[in-house]
């Protein structure tokens, strides 16, 4: 017993996958538990922390009208368009920041300085640039991710061996080769990873999305909910966009699986 607790607080050392699972699953346990105490316990007001028992009830109620479909789906193409485009711009930028040094010093500091501003401050631009439709809310989802993906993803491919530049030189390759031949799948793993971080970040943007002009989605019905003082509700919505996360980040996880098992990670 002694060996195993010593090997479980052992940096960096392999455990048993069963102990890996359960760690989790116990601090769910302790997390509902101790919601449990507070709310039926009335130790907190239901006004600011409804029982499981009521969240759930609000749940299933918002699930069999409808509505909260509807919502969840408009959401989640919000965050897939917006994050599509901040990847689509953003690997390609990252990869040859990373690679030539007059990319990064011509963008690496402006992208540095733009990513420390808040992506909410740029709403009231934004409504006046392009208005208060679809665009606009994805834009909100574009500028929160954007500028930290391409800073990682640049990162990623600095990190490619220069032995491995040099030796693909010596045989022969051309410089475009190096990029699509060794570099990109060099840094293939890494850019996967990058995306299944941000892709995480997308969701969190999505609450300020929605704050402003929009009139369905889960930001909507949150912002909704706290104005007329639901808090079963707020809970659900939470709930729902960190479910969304969690999915998109398996499926993240599922492909890194399936595509770098030779790199495969702990807790991949």
């Amino acid at each position: 017993m002694k060996k195993l607790i010593a090997k479980l607080f052992t940096p960096n050392k392999e455990i048993p996958k069963v102990f890996y699972t359960s760690a989790g699953f116990i601090t769910f346990i302790i997390f509902l538990l101790v919601w449990s105490v507070l709310s039926y316990g009335q130790l907190v007001n239901p006004l600011f922390l409804p029982t499981p028992t009521a969240v759930l009830s609000t749940a299933v109620d918002m699930f069999v009208n409808g509505q909260i479909l509807s919502d969840i789906g408009i959401s989640f193409t919000r965050v897939l368009f917006g994050f599509l485009a901040a990847a689509i711009i953003g690997i390609p930028l990252g990869i040859l920041m990373g690679s030539l040094r007059i990319m990064e010093g011509a963008f690496e500091p402006i992208i540095g300085f733009i990513r420390y501003m808040p992506a909410s401050a740029f709403i009231p631009l934004l409504i006046l640039w392009i208005g208060l439709g679809e665009t606009e809310k994805m834009s909100v989802i574009f500028l929160g991710t954007f500028f930290q993906l391409t800073l990682m993803i640049m990162d990623v491919t600095k990190n490619v061996q220069n032995d491995l530049v040099d030796v693909s030189y010596t045989l022969g390759a051309k410089k475009a080769q190096v990029f699509t031949k060794v570099i990109l799948p060099a840094s293939l793993p890494g850019i996967v990873d990058t995306l299944r971080i941000t892709f995480g970040w997308a969701w969190t943007y999505l609450v300020v999305a929605e704050i402003v002009g929009a009139s369905s989605g889960l930001g909507y019905m949150i912002m909704q909910a706290s104005r007329f003082l639901q808090p079963d509700k707020i809970i659900v919505g939470i709930l729902i966009i960190g479910i969304l996360g969690l999915i998109t980040d398996i499926l993240f996880k599922a492909i890194y699986k399936a595509s770098f098992s030779w790199m495969r990670k702990d807790g991949f």
